[in-house]
């Protein structure tokens, strides 16, 4: 079961459209300042310093994600280096789960639209762990 202040929080933050990947790959952010969601920052990062994220990537780009709910949530900034009281405006994003290899690995080609999802596997045999193969990056 979810935490229910982290999920409160949550439902409660001001969620708005990421449009700068709106055609590649659409997702939600709040900032942790101008959006005044220090305490549900501070729950993200603390779950992400507990060891509760997972490993996987957008694109080349590898992240930690954490699997709340309907949704995963990322960081834009490492999580050990964010500190709520240095001015800074920090991202929180999130998007829907799709409970398949989309939710740990982004690669080119794939949307998040059915018809959109790439032919060729995520992850390579060799590698036995969550990363790109040479042909996607």
């Amino acid at each position: 079961m979810e935490n229910p202040k982290i999920a409160e929080l949550i439902n409660r933050a001001p969620w708005r459209e990421a449009v700068t990947f709106r055609n590649s790959w659409p997702h939600e952010y709040v900032l942790s300042g101008q959006d005044n969601q220090r305490e549900l920052f501070e729950l993200v990062c603390a779950r992400l310093r507990a060891g509760e994220g997972v490993d996987g990537w957008f694109f080349s780009m590898g992240n930690t994600y954490l699997f709340l709910g309907g949704h995963k949530y990322w960081v834009m900034t490492h999580w050990d280096a964010i500190d709520l009281d240095d001015g800074q405006d920090y991202v929180l994003n999130r998007a829907p789960l799709y409970r398949d290899r989309r939710d740990f690995v982004i690669q080119h080609g794939d949307t998040g639209k059915a018809e959109d999802y790439p032919d060729e596997p995520a992850v390579s045999a060799e590698s036995g762990g969550l990363q790109p193969t040479d042909s996607n990056i």
